[in-house]
């Protein structure tokens, strides 16, 4: 079987629009991508499990990680700071395995920089109001982090034209199936493709110089 070459996702939404669902999802259904836990300041909400969710550390654990040079990106978001890891991501990816990332647009924009073969997909919500909605349904917030989140979430949408693809959330299983789509048709691109498999098997001449289709066309 050809070897396929790993690819770097990128997923960006504002909060609240379903990416995060969206990533563990597809994480599950499809074999061979996984996803890269980032590490936060910020305290665990009701059902997140650490190393899972995310890698919960204090601020003093997180600026000595930036300081030793281990986050390929790191922003501060709503008053707390999250990071990805330079070297989860390497080991996924030498591991033959596709990395999805879930980081916000200053964190892409970093990725992008160090990565520029990386796919960047932007979720948006169906509308404004939806958004509110739904931060309000999680009732984790209080009313001013959510105004502070709304008024957030617009200067993050502005950066949607800097993504490959973008997907409105409305109806999740429509979303997920455009989702699953836009991965599974990147992973088959040429930019993917084992060449020296293809030439192997379906191009070269065996030692002898014998060439078994041009025999059959005789």
């Amino acid at each position: 079987m050809p070897k396929r070459k790993g690819s770097l996702f990128v997923v960006s939404a504002p909060s609240g629009a379903g990416k995060t669902t969206l990533c563990r999802r597809a994480g599950v259904v499809l074999p061979g991508l996984l996803h890269s836990v980032s590490y936060t300041t910020r305290a665990p909400r009701p059902g997140e499990i650490p190393n899972v969710h995310y890698t919960f550390v204090n601020r003093d654990e997180f600026h000595t990680m930036v300081a030793d040079g281990e986050f390929i990106e790191w922003a501060e978001v709503h008053g707390n700071f999250y990071g990805t890891s330079k070297g989860r991501i390497e080991a996924i990816v030498s591991a033959g395995n596709d990395v999805i990332l879930d980081i916000d647009v200053q964190g892409a924009r970093h990725i992008r920089d160090h990565y520029p073969e990386s796919i960047l997909i932007f979720i948006l919500p169906p509308s404004i109001a939806a958004l509110e909605q739904r931060l309000f349904s999680r009732m984790s917030d209080s009313a001013e982090v959510i105004g502070g989140r709304l008024k957030k979430a617009r200067e993050e949408i502005s950066e949607y034209k800097y993504y490959d693809y973008v997907i409105v959330n409305d109806v999740f299983e429509e979303a997920f199936g455009i989702f699953t789509s836009i991965i599974m048709a990147e992973r088959n691109g040429i930019a993917k493709v084992d060449h020296d498999w293809i030439v192997e098997h379906f191009l070269k001449e065996d030692q002898d110089g014998y060439n078994y289709a041009s025999d059959r066309i005789r």
